[in-house]
């Protein structure tokens, strides 16, 4: 979107011109716009060139290292506490475990579940819901 236009109004807005314009100016105006965006684009490559040329070569910029989606957050912040060589071969992730908590609700349930016994009937609390 080009300062709030979207397709469907800049349609609309030639379309009102082609009307305006009428069939006889309006090839006219077409090449003119033509040679306006050709003389803009010509400047900025002109600006960009001789920035490069002032500049000097030790100042050209490489944009693919500084695209913002090479960047992992986690990546920079291992490697920042580890001090590991980012040239290097990358370590496998290590995944952490939780540790066993022996006294959770699902453990002792699976315990009295395992000491009952074939004839036995599971124990009944009538205030459940």
């Amino acid at each position: 979107m080009v300062f709030g236009l979207t397709f469907e109004k800049l349609l609309i807005i030639g379309v009102i011109a082609v009307f305006l314009l009428g069939p006889e100016r309006l090839p006219h105006y077409a090449a003119q716009l033509g040679r306006l965006v050709r003389s803009l684009r010509d400047m900025a490559n002109g600006a960009k060139d001789r920035v490069k040329e002032e500049m000097g070569p030790d100042f050209d910029v490489d944009w693919k290292k500084l695209d913002p989606r090479q960047y992992d957050p986690r990546r920079i912040i291992r490697e920042a506490l580890t001090d590991v060589d980012p040239f290097s071969e990358p370590a496998k992730p290590v995944v952490a475990r939780a540790a066993v908590n022996e006294n959770s609700a699902y453990l002792q349930h699976k315990r009295k579940r395992e000491a009952l016994g074939a004839d036995e009937a599971a124990p009944f609390d009538s205030e459940a819901t």
